[in-house]
């Protein structure tokens, strides 16, 4: 009879036991869950070298500081570009360049690079978060501006803000341009979309609307090249940079309470263009295969190739190489000959 009684109370408490270890497996894995969603969007930003000093021999100019930003990524053009923009920079006083390398740590080619320009600079590592780059049309280069805007506001009160990408082209003229920008100041950027342009429209020196291929139901369809913004109204409480292709520079632009009167019109009332959206065409890294140990110039050459990121060398695997020597063309491994 005992037994018998005992029986229901035995099964109703490992039914309770069973419902509590169901719960608290429920509950673990939706913390790991959110854990996961966390790390994903985590934004994990490394401040890898920072140098104020000026070795160009530029006079100070009093005038405000241009903070030029420039999000970058690893691929075999990155070094050839950051020279070409570098030696552009270094004609322009009272600049400090800030360069944010989607990076998972410091990139020593980049930093080597940046030193020999003489320019004040700030490099960062600032790598996309991975659940970003799953997605249909990842948002390149947000992470990197987001990084450099965050640094900007902990170590600048007054200047110019400006994002300029390391494969694109700039007149020397539009830095004297941007440099006495108030709020927001705007401007002609070329090889933009359909148009080969994109721009804001003036009527009697006030922005009316934008000429730009792409609206797509964005207020201010502007490129990233295309306006500059001062430090003071950077430092707005609301102001982000998001992670939406294609609306970044809109809604970044909204963040900052920005109203169409608020616009300042540079290049000769928006007639000029002093910036153009070039880009170089990109190509996968190779990895050359050379068959055996070099004694010659090309050692060297090989191995400053694959410190800038340009390509990589292999012993048994790759395209193969070749040498040419009075017209006469053969395997590297057999050289010489």
């Amino acid at each position: 009879m005992i037994k018998q009684m005992m029986l229901p109370l035995k099964n109703m408490f490992l039914l309770t036991v069973g419902m509590m270890l169901l719960v608290l497996y429920f509950v673990w894995a939706s913390q790991g869950t959110e854990v996961a969603r966390r790390f994903a969007h985590q934004e994990n930003v490394f401040v890898c070298h920072i140098s104020f000093e000026d070795s160009r021999g530029k006079q100070t100019t009093g005038l405000p500081k241009i903070y030029f930003v420039t999000p970058t990524y690893p691929r075999r053009e990155q070094a050839a570009e950051l020279t070409r923009l570098g030696q552009t920079l270094m004609h322009v006083p009272d600049i400090h360049w800030i360069v944010a390398d989607d990076n998972q740590s410091c990139n020593a080619m980049v930093a080597k690079l940046l030193k020999k320009f003489g320019i004040p600079f700030t490099h960062i590592s600032s790598p996309m978060p991975e659940v970003y780059r799953k997605a249909n049309i990842v948002p390149r280069g947000v992470a990197n501006r987001r990084a450099a805007i965050n640094w900007i506001r902990k170590n600048a009160q007054h200047g110019v803000i400006y994002f300029g990408d390391d494969d694109n082209t700039f007149d020397l003229k539009l830095f004297e341009e941007i440099r006495d920008t108030k709020k927001v100041s705007m401007f002609p950027v070329g090889l933009i979309g359909d148009y080969a342009v994109s721009s804001p429209i003036l009527k009697e020196g006030k922005v009316i609307g934008f000429f730009d291929s792409w609206p797509s139901k964005r207020k201010f369809p502007v490129d990233m090249a295309g306006f500059a913004v001062n430090v003071e109204f950077l430092l707005h409480p609301n102001a982000t940079m998001p992670y939406k292709a294609g609306y970044e520079e809109d809604q970044f632009l909204r963040s900052l309470g920005l109203a169409l009167e608020d616009i300042e019109p540079k290049a000769d009332s928006c007639t000029q263009i002093l910036v153009w959206h070039t880009q170089t065409s990109k190509k996968v890294s190779p990895t050359i295969r050379i068959g055996s140990e070099l004694d010659t110039s090309l050692k060297d050459l090989l191995e400053e190739i694959t410190a800038l990121g340009m390509g990589h060398v292999s012993l048994s695997s790759g395209v193969k190489s070749y040498i040419t020597k009075d017209g006469k063309t053969k395997p590297l491994k057999l050289f010489p000959y």
